[in-house]
């Protein structure tokens, strides 16, 4: 066996000893929650396209009507000549459905933060981040070259004492966190954290990927909005919206746009048709959060605060029972382990969508309440 393979083999047997090795599932998405899986059809409390949107119509055909008009790619980066027109329809819908001055769009979401946090901060600079902010925020914080310390998850006292400690021996600072925590659910408390800003001299980015779609818009505090396009609207691709400044800064500082291929034009025009159905059906954007606290009401556990809700199960091993126990029932409930999650703290996420039924709601509450989970 060649020296790499054998060394990566040895990795391999680690992760199985410790029920964290991954593998891929090949997967059929239909239309509203059910998705085929080897022959097997489930009801999927897995996934992230939390209004449909991949399969509605006018998503579809706006994406087969750019194919029509632009063809299949960009050809080119941004800059050069990838920059079709459905770019700057898109952005400017984007800054408007966030009232903000201006909006750019890249990539993917972890393309958005590689780009812009570095961007924005670096060597000399301190960067304070939750501690359960997402992967590719806390990958772009180390990549920029800044001081990186971590304050204890949604603890404003925490991230204060950070700042009145460490605040006044840095240039810039930038305080990162997520509108809607990925894997766990909760909120982050942004207006303390935006004065927290006000008072240190320091800058409030967040990532919205699970917010934008799901929860209610309102203005935000953050002086750097990112997010997502790849959940509620059901397309791909990242954004990040804020000044106009801002903005036209990053075109010309964030490496990750400059350097990358453009989007394809049908991903584009998925992406606008999916954000008019999201800024014109309030009621739409309402059913994942509803289903969510109907879930969380009938296992008596405190209400959602957004359409995602896990349940503690602590130890790798169990959590994969459980969600396979879940699969042979006809439900798809992904088990989150570590290093997605901190040691210890493996998981059932639930993820619910405005395609669910009542009764599906209350079927799989009824089966996570059979099997005790809730108690563990």
């Amino acid at each position: 066996m060649p020296a790499l393979d054998e060394a990566l083999q040895q990795k391999l047997l680690v992760l199985e000893a410790r029920h964290a090795r991954r593998s891929m599932n090949e997967t059929l998405r239909h239309e509203g929650v059910k998705v085929t899986r080897n022959g097997k059809t489930y009801t999927s409390f897995s996934c992230n396209d939390y209004l449909g949107l991949t399969h509605h119509p006018d998503v579809k055909k706006a994406a087969r009507d750019a194919i029509d008009t632009y063809g299949t790619g960009a050809g080119a980066s941004r800059l050069i000549t990838g920059d079709t027109p459905l770019y700057a329809k898109l952005e400017h819908a984007l800054a408007a459905y966030k009232s903000t001055g201006s909006a750019i769009v890249f990539g993917s979401g972890y393309l958005a933060n590689l780009g812009a946090i570095p961007a924005l901060v670096g060597k000399g600079d301190l960067i304070l981040a939750d501690k359960l902010a997402h992967a590719c925020m806390l990958d772009a914080a180390r990549l920029s070259g800044a001081t990186v310390m971590r304050f204890a998850h949604n603890n404003i006292d925490h991230c204060r004492m950070l700042l009145e400690a460490n605040r006044a021996e840095h240039h810039h600072c930038l305080i990162l966190t997520e509108t809607v925590f990925s894997m766990d659910g909760d909120r982050a408390p942004l207006q303390a954290l935006s004065r927290l800003c006000k008072d240190h001299d320091s800058w409030l980015m967040t990532d919205d990927a699970h917010g934008l779609g799901v929860l209610p818009q309102s203005p935000s505090p953050a002086d750097i909005q990112m997010g997502t396009l790849s959940k509620a609207c059901g397309s791909y691709g990242g954004y990040v919206c804020g000044s106009s400044t801002l903005i036209d800064y990053l075109t010309t500082a964030a490496r990750s746009l400059i350097f990358a291929t453009a989007l394809p034009p049908a991903t584009l025009a998925a992406s606008l048709a999916a954000l008019t159905i999201i800024a014109s059906q309030p009621h739409l954007v309402a059913k994942p959060l509803a289903h969510a606290r109907l879930f969380t009401s009938l296992l008596g556990l405190e209400p959602a605060s957004s359409a995602i809700v896990p349940i503690m199960l602590q130890e790798n091993e169990k959590t994969l029972t459980a969600s396979a126990q879940l699969e042979a029932a006809g439900y798809l409930v992904a088990a989150i382990r570590p290093p997605t999650v901190p040691e210890n703290t493996a998981r059932l996420r639930f993820a619910f969508a405005a395609a669910h039924e009542t009764a599906d709601v209350e079927a799989i509450a009824a089966f996570v309440k059979e099997h005790a989970w809730v108690c563990a």
